[in-house]
């Protein structure tokens, strides 16, 4: 019989993330936070005042230079929320050293850093996983079964909007920081990649460095999806709407009571006969309006705990690097077409 065995953890960068890593871990019983790592030491004394009357903060040890951390001999694995530019050296230490590893979003900026991280897992049988969230939203994942049951027909499009006024990055730009979210959430419903990517955006706040933008993506069955993110927004958005045939679905991830509503409306063939024109055949079919009851899971917690579990059990993470990787081709991509004024861009 297999018993779950106590896993020893890091959080490498303890900002905006690594914050709530570090509270998340120092909470859970099956897992031990053994170590933080920081450059800025306020930050890391912040972070263990946090959590001193956890069980891990009177054996929590500091570090401003994450490869002393690796030295540690009872570490497992760390988690890595610093900033995206970062993430391919630090993953490729912590996987050399035989460390698993978690990995924020995006992955890597460059596809072939992404592809060179996933062999190098394989090749030391660790595990790898990329933090997508939203994949671990109940919200999503309750959406995504009703797709699979093909409740709501057949899928015309997707949108997206995520917009608000700030917070404003400096390390990338709009499209990097919220894009990959909604590309992220598009794929897993879809279950495909896209074929092709269109992209525009601009720069208002500040120069040389997106802040407004719009993609749209083609995929191989037909399906579009578009999404338009934002830092220079007065309105604050979280929202994806997905678009059959049968039923509408939107998910309002602000929403504190209705997380997703169903439309049950819908466009669909009369079978009444009229002698002039065709498009009088088509009639609209009215319907409720569901919102369905969701569990309250924190997302980031059942993505940890996924982690955990993947570790324990050597299974691919639903967000593993192959997933990674295929989220920052198609950011690439959206970069090439912006830099082409919006010319398509085609993925292989």
């Amino acid at each position: 019989m297999f018993i779950q065995q106590q896993i020893n953890l890091a959080v490498i960068g303890c900002g905006y993330w690594g914050k709530n890593y570090i509270r998340l871990l120092s909470q859970m019983a099956d897992v031990n936070l053994v170590a933080i790592c920081d450059r800025d030491k306020e930050q890391l004394r912040r972070n263990k005042t946090r959590i001193l009357s956890s069980q891990s903060g009177p054996r929590l040890q500091l570090f401003t230079d994450y490869q002393k951390l690796f030295e540690l001999s009872d570490l497992d694995g760390v988690i890595i929320a610093t900033n995206p530019d970062t993430h391919y050296d630090i993953a490729l230490d912590a996987l050399n050293a035989g460390k698993h590893v978690f990995l924020e979003k995006p992955m890597t900026l460059k596809a072939e850093t992404a592809k060179e991280l996933i062999d190098l897992a394989k090749a030391n049988h660790l595990t790898l996983m990329v933090g997508h969230i939203f994949l671990y939203n109940e919200a999503v994942l309750s959406i995504k079964n009703s797709i699979d049951k093909e409740e709501l027909g057949s899928i015309y499009y997707l949108y997206s909007k995520r917009t608000n006024l700030g917070p404003i990055r400096s390390d990338v730009n709009v499209m990097w920081d919220l894009a990959p979210h909604d590309v992220s959430i598009f794929n897993f419903f879809l279950n495909e990649e896209p074929a092709w990517v269109s992209a525009t955006a601009t720069s208002f706040l500040r120069d040389n460095t997106e802040d407004v933008g719009f993609i749209t993506l083609g995929y191989p069955s037909g399906i579009l999806g578009h999404i338009h993110v934002s830092w220079a927004d007065p309105h604050k958005e979280r929202e994806v709407v997905v678009v059959g045939s049968k039923q509408r679905v939107v998910f309002d991830d602000i929403s504190n009571s209705e997380k997703v509503r169903i439309f049950e409306k819908g466009v669909e063939t009369s079978r009444k006969v009229y002698e002039d024109y065709g498009e009088f055949q088509l009639s609209i079919r009215d319907g409720q309006i569901i919102s369905p009851a969701i569990k309250p899971i924190e997302p980031l917690r059942s993505e940890v705990e996924h982690f955990l579990h993947c570790i324990n059990y050597s299974v691919a993470p639903r967000s593993d690097g192959e997933n990674g990787l295929s989220i920052v081709k198609v950011m690439e991509a959206v970069d090439q077409s912006i830099a082409n004024k919006g010319a398509p861009v085609f993925l292989k």
